[in-house]
């Protein structure tokens, strides 16, 4: 089975999306390549892009990685026991786009490929990824569009998937421990195999296709919005759940961590500035406090408008 195809589509995919992101403030991205040599936990390579300042991405980074190891860690067999201890390939790419105004969203994406390669069997191939959206100062019509745009990138595969990866979403991107939602949702999906490779592949390359006219109109639109001490404030306090959730809760975190990646890479989704406070909450009928009440809890975007 030839993997190259869809390193080739993920390498052109991290250029594509950081040189439109960074032509939004003419900010550059660094380009950190590596490589892991025979000797070490994991083999392969990898190429972090990141930015980070005082333009409109305060921080934003957006990897490349491809990897092999000799045995799959936990949180990449927990839904398949029977390949524990299996050797594996895994590459994808993953970002984060933390802006500074707090009235542009933070949004993230990720698409992987593992392939779990048991001695004299067939390799065990499958897919993952998604993209969601974390506004802080929400607008209704900005949501609507990044729903709209993940349900036509689905399209193409069928009326049930958008449903079904949106409710993944939900559910996945959930703070137990808070009973909230990080975000607004957007699609997710893992462990799929089910369109066979080709196809589960072109599924993939348009839900990375469908990023940009997701999240660029939403930045566009709200860039130049006004803000002050409060909204940044409160990006800070909101930024905090992220935290908790990438390091209590992130799959993709765990397996980096459990595999002996790279930590610097794994670590670069975290904003650069995040505060926490004891039992705040913010002033009812505020527009700090329409982000729980009106936003966060799940709902049918699509249907509303």
């Amino acid at each position: 089975m030839d993997f190259q195809p869809v390193r080739d589509y993920l390498l052109d995919l991290q250029e594509r999306i950081t040189d439109a992101a960074g032509a939004l403030d003419d900010q550059v991205f660094l380009t950190d390549a590596w490589t892991r040599g025979a000797t070490e936990r994991l083999q392969g390579d990898g190429r972090s892009r990141l930015v980070e300042g005082d333009g409109l991405l305060e921080r934003a980074g957006c990897n490349f990685s491809h990897v092999r190891g000799q045995t799959l860690p936990p949180s990449a067999t927990a839904h398949r026991p029977a390949l524990v201890g299996v050797p594996f390939e895994a590459m994808g790419v993953s970002l984060v786009f933390h802006p500074r105004n707090p009235h542009v969203p933070t949004v993230h994406m990720n698409l992987r490929m593992f392939a779990a390669l048991p001695v004299h069997r067939k390799p065990v191939v499958w897919f993952g990824g998604g993209m969601d959206l974390t506004p802080y100062y929400a607008v209704a019509d900005d949501v609507r569009h990044f729903h709209r745009s993940c349900r036509d990138a689905l399209a193409p595969f069928g009326e049930a998937l958008h449903p079904r990866f949106k409710r993944a979403c939900d559910e996945y991107f959930f703070l137990k421990h808070r009973n909230e939602a990080r975000g607004v949702g957007g699609i997710f999906f893992d462990d799929f195999d089910e369109l066979g490779f080709e196809r589960s592949f072109e599924l993939v390359r348009a839900v990375g296709d469908a990023f940009l006219p997701a999240w660029l109109p939403i930045a566009k639109a709200r860039r130049d919005t006004p803000y002050g001490e409060r909204e940044r404030d409160f990006q800070a306090w909101r930024r905090g759940r992220y935290v908790e959730f990438n390091l209590v809760y992130d799959r993709g975190t765990h397996f980096g961590l459990q595999s002996g990646g790279r930590t610097e890479s794994i670590l670069m989704s975290l904003p650069p500035v995040v505060k926490w406070r004891y039992d705040w909450q913010p002033e009812p009928g505020s527009p700090e406090a329409r982000l729980a009440s009106d936003f966060l809890p799940p709902r049918d975007w699509l249907a509303e408008g």
